[in-house]
């Protein structure tokens, strides 16, 4: 098995340097390895989109979509700038967003883009069904050839990042085969696809925006072991590597490690055991419905700690969904790994210990925490926590699942899950009493009227400042709120930082905080990529 393992390696780097022979001049670096300095990349930065690459059912929601523009887009300080967009407005009442386009942008097929495209665009993704959340959109209309009006159901000041994430696709060229084969206004055009091999994509001619400097980029997709062996070969330009071994010397490549919010954490189930979704899974779990447990654990678990062990430094503590975001409440934070202010928390709310494990009643504190069994990053956190917290007497049973296991005991186990994103509207998703049960979203049930109130008046703010305002009164307010000072539906454990192994000479910009890492948000400024001189 192992011999079989090393060939496959070996055919992969061969791959490889086929693909990325020919990307124009060289030079040697100092290990003399002839090195391409051209006008082409060859990257390995993460895996293929499943749905391929259709902004109306995803493509691009954690990261640029490539291949085409967006109405709004963010600076490198996450500021909104225009895009597609030369201007919006908002009604007083928040309900109608009415957006001016340009009127010198054209499809990558010669196609001029109007206002007809930006409707269409958003009226599909809306039926899609999809992960493009527009559910608040009433209707699209196009006024002119440069004027979109948006009309809402209800004011939701989180609108502007579906118009910061959508891609707009052409009306004439949408259909069944367009994820396969995209066109749109991009920076980049796309060539080849592969499945399971690489992307291929050139430099759109058409575009309106600043030139990119590189002409041709292959994206392949291989595995970790894979990727890593192809660095080393001196194959590649960029390639995305886990922490483990982001710390190993690959000759002619450094290490950058760039902040995210991609965090991890344990999602408790809030209510009480004895419910069932409509699907029939069961709801809830009475150990983990109490307050006093959910406080310690998250007062207990040394989170710098995780960082070290788990994440061999690359990464952060974490204490909520939006550490550092501009909607981030900084008083959330609180000292941890502190096991005598969690056995004092553990007393108080009526916990005794017995024979080394605590007891309330009928209830003894042990529970079971899933993981996906693929992801070692998951699997490590999950184990390490067990660890943590077995001295203090809270006995967590780790389990690694498939996603589909998951999915039917999410609502009633405690499960390591994975989010970040530079949209406010993932708080609602996650703690609003409206999503729960509700697809990935509020797994856990939580619900605090409070709160609920507070969020519904973050999305009907006209402002951002009032957004921001109730945004962090929401998760702490002084007496309560959705954070582990609060109600601690989650322990929040770790922000991750993306590891990247560069080659030597390739400046890739000035990386702004990433998201969760689906997509590739590393491209998100690709049009800034060059080679230093």
């Amino acid at each position: 098995m192992l011999k079989r393992r090393g060939f496959v390696l070996v055919l992969l780097v061969v791959l490889v340097a086929l693909v990325a022979s020919g990307c124009g001049q060289t030079e040697n670096n100092d290990a003399g390895t002839e090195v391409e300095r051209g006008d082409q990349l060859v990257l390995a930065i993460g895996g293929e989109p499943d749905d391929g690459f259709d902004p109306t059912i995803g493509w691009g929601r954690y990261g640029s979509p490539l291949f085409q523009s967006t109405l709004l887009r963010r600076d490198d300080d996450l500021n909104v700038e225009n895009d597609l967009a030369t201007d919006y407005e908002v009604s007083e009442d928040g309900l109608v967003w009415t957006v001016s386009i340009r009127d010198d942008v054209v499809f990558s097929d010669g196609e001029p883009l109007t206002a007809d495209d930006v409707v269409y665009t958003f009226l599909t993704a809306k039926e899609s069904g999809s992960v493009v959340d527009l559910n608040v959109l009433s209707d699209a209309v196009a006024l002119d050839e440069t004027t979109v009006e948006f009309t809402l159901t209800r004011p939701q000041s989180t609108f502007i990042n579906n118009l910061i994430t959508t891609g707009i696709v052409p009306a004439h060229a949408h259909g069944a085969g367009y994820a396969e084969d995209p066109v749109g206004s991009g920076p980049y055009k796309f060539v080849q696809w592969d499945r399971g091999q690489q992307l291929i994509v050139e430099a759109n001619p058409e575009y309106y925006g600043q030139k990119p400097y590189f002409q041709k980029i292959t994206f392949l997709f291989l595995s970790e072991d894979g990727a890593f062996a192809a660095a080393n070969a001196g194959d590649l330009d960029l390639v995305a590597v886990p922490a483990a071994l982001a710390q190993q010397n690959v000759t002619g490549m450094s290490l950058k490690a760039i902040e995210s919010i991609d965090n991890r954490g344990i999602m408790f189930p809030f209510v009480e055991a004895g419910g069932q979704t409509d699907d029939g899974y069961p709801v809830g779990n009475d150990v983990t419905a109490d307050l006093a447990l959910r406080q310690a654990i998250n007062v207990a678990v040394d989170r710098q700690a995780l960082v070290d062990g788990v994440l061999n430094g690359f990464g952060t503590p974490a204490y909520s969904a939006s550490d550092g975001m501009p909607w981030w409440n900084p008083d959330t934070v609180f000292a941890d790994g502190d096991f005598d202010a969690a056995r004092d928390i553990l007393e108080e709310g009526g916990w005794t210990e017995v024979d080394g494990i605590w007891q309330k009643g009928d209830l003894t504190a042990e529970f079971s925490l899933y993981y996906p069994a693929s992801d070692q990053v998951r699997q490590s956190l999950a184990i390490a926590v067990a660890d943590m917290l077995k001295p203090l007497g809270i006995n967590i049973i780790v389990e690694g699942k498939s996603w589909d296991e998951i999915q039917a005991n999410m609502y009633s186990s405690a499960v390591m899950f994975g989010w970040g994103s530079h949209d406010p509207q993932e708080l609602y998703n996650l703690y609003s009493s409206q999503t729960a049960g509700i697809g990935w979203y509020n797994t856990g049930f939580y619900s605090n009227e409070k709160v609920d109130d507070y969020m519904e008046l973050a999305l009907a703010a006209t402002t951002v400042e009032e957004a921001m305002n109730y945004w962090q009164l929401a998760q702490w307010d002084g007496e309560t709120g959705l954070s582990a000072l609060g109600d601690a539906p989650w322990a929040w454990l770790v922000n991750l930082q993306h590891t990247y192994l560069v080659r030597e000479g390739l400046n890739i910009g000035r990386q702004r905080i990433h998201p969760h890492g689906h997509g590739w948000p590393v491209t998100d400024n690709i049009v800034d990529w060059r080679w230093d001189d």
